[in-house]
């Protein structure tokens, strides 16, 4: 099992979103093992976004990133990263598919609805970053069984 970093962005919270992206990915059978609203400190979101400091649009993401409150998700599933990613689809709203997240509920590049973990070693730098170890939960859903075939794909051997 791997857990990822989900974010809900301010477009996405000022829209009324919340409820629909959530439950998407919840529908798809990845389980909230943490969530935190907020809106997070300057620092905190250039310290997320250190890896683009350089590139013009740093400025203008982390201004974007600081003037609403964001969710942050912590998902767990089977290859949750590149689950959650192929569900929220390219960065590009534009370009992204009908039935991911960005496909059916954006139109633009920078105003993308989510971000999420792109490899799992990021994952978990951005979940230590957005979540303190008490503030994420392990637990089981009464419904996993019908999510995987436990012995098959869940097993220490797949």
């Amino acid at each position: 099992m791997e857990r990822t970093l989900v974010l809900l962005k301010p477009d996405a919270i000022q829209r009324g979103h919340i409820g629909e992206i959530l439950g998407r990915f919840e529908a798809k059978g990845l389980k909230v093992v943490g969530m935190k609203f907020r809106q997070f400190p300057l620092e905190h979101i250039q310290q997320h976004y250190e890896v683009h400091r350089e590139r013009p649009f740093f400025d203008s993401l982390v201004a974007f990133m600081t003037s609403a409150p964001v969710l942050a998700l912590a998902l767990e599933g089977k290859d949750a990263v590149a689950v959650t990613r192929r569900l929220m689809g390219p960065t590009n709203c534009a370009e992204a598919p009908p039935g991911t997240i960005r496909g059916d509920l954006g139109l633009s590049f920078s105003h993308n609805l989510v971000h999420g973990s792109d490899a799992l070693e990021t994952a978990r730098t951005e979940l230590a970053l957005f979540f303190d170890a008490d503030e994420l939960f392990d637990w089981t859903p009464v419904a996993e069984n019908w999510v995987y075939d436990v012995e098959e794909e869940l097993s220490p051997a797949s």
